[in-house]
């Protein structure tokens, strides 16, 4: 089990034919996703990779049955991409793009919402490094070999940090269920608490790690939903200690601008709700084996 993808997920690369969608693709295929074809406008009806290429997603939905897709598109255009991908019925949507212009990701967010929740696609990112369920599927940009298979799920704002989370979890030989990257744009399509819920009905998720960063609230939100509603063990890193008020930080999202927005109150906040604090990036796959050991035996 895993959320958002398995090995049968019908996957499509929006932007396939493009030299970073095809580099990106092959290492998908490599992989063991199931990959099904690709959407690049005017090149329909070609092969690429030894997929089809379809002129649009709907096509490709209704032609080669994908579910899921990862958008390769260029900034000006990754927008329009996000909406086509919904209105065909894509269920899951990763975008990858780096640069979307927040106005433009305010209009995805509106558009979005005329889907009912339930029927709503969900997408995570812009500007994250995707999804993994190790051993099934990916649809990210990230190396795969560092993800060992099992029940650890993690969520984070950043691609890098999530991956060294993954190589320390598996130097101590704790897997992980599935790895969610959900970008670190100030506007994303998916936050913390959307994640977490979908981690929350996973029977095969035994704890998360969560890594967050200064900026924004969702950390926040995310801490009071873990105390009200999640069962399962989470720890949390959040980078930025140092970081000084009001300078942008390496994401667009990483800039403090009020209260609880800095690392030192985001982390006080998500200790109050009961998260465990990994207190260095160097030390989050031992808080995680920590939290795994003391929860073996309360259980």
């Amino acid at each position: 089990m895993a959320i958002f993808i398995n090995e049968n997920t019908p996957i499509l690369i929006q932007g396939f034919t493009g030299r970073i969608g095809t580099f990106h693709a092959q290492e998908m295929i490599d992989y063991g996703t199931n990959v099904i074809g690709g959407v690049t406008p005017g090149k329909g009806g070609t092969t690429h990779l030894g997929r089809p290429v379809f002129n649009t997603v709907k096509g490709a939905v209704e032609e080669a049955g994908a579910e899921a897709s990862i958008v390769f598109v260029p900034p000006p255009f990754a927008a329009d991409a996000i909406m086509e991908a919904a209105d065909a019925g894509i269920k899951y949507c990763v975008c990858i793009t780096d640069g979307i212009p927040a106005q433009d990701m305010i209009r995805v967010k509106r558009y979005m919402r005329r889907y009912k929740k339930e029927q709503r696609m969900v997408l995570t990112g812009p500007n994250c490094a995707g999804t993994i369920s190790p051993g099934k599927a990916m649809l990210g940009i990230m190396p795969g070999h560092i993800y060992l298979p099992g029940r650890v799920g993690i969520v984070g704002r950043s691609g890098t940090l999530g991956y060294e989370a993954a190589e320390q979890l598996k130097e101590l030989g704790i897997g992980v269920s599935t790895s969610v990257g959900i970008g670190g744009d100030p506007i994303n399509g998916s936050s913390f608490r959307d994640v977490l819920e979908h981690f929350a009905a996973d029977p095969d998720t035994d704890a998360v790690m969560m890594i967050g960063e200064i900026g924004g609230p969702q950390e926040a939100e995310a801490g009071e939903f873990i105390r009200d509603h999640f069962k399962k063990p989470v720890v949390a890193y959040i980078a930025g200690l140092s970081a000084p008020k009001g300078r942008r930080m390496g994401h667009a999202g990483a800039i403090v601008s009020a209260f609880g927005e800095s690392a030192a109150e985001k982390v006080d906040i998500l200790k109050n709700c009961g998260v465990a604090i990994a207190p260095t990036p160097s030390e989050m796959g031992a808080t995680v084996a920590q939290v795994l050991a003391k929860a073996k035996k309360v259980a």
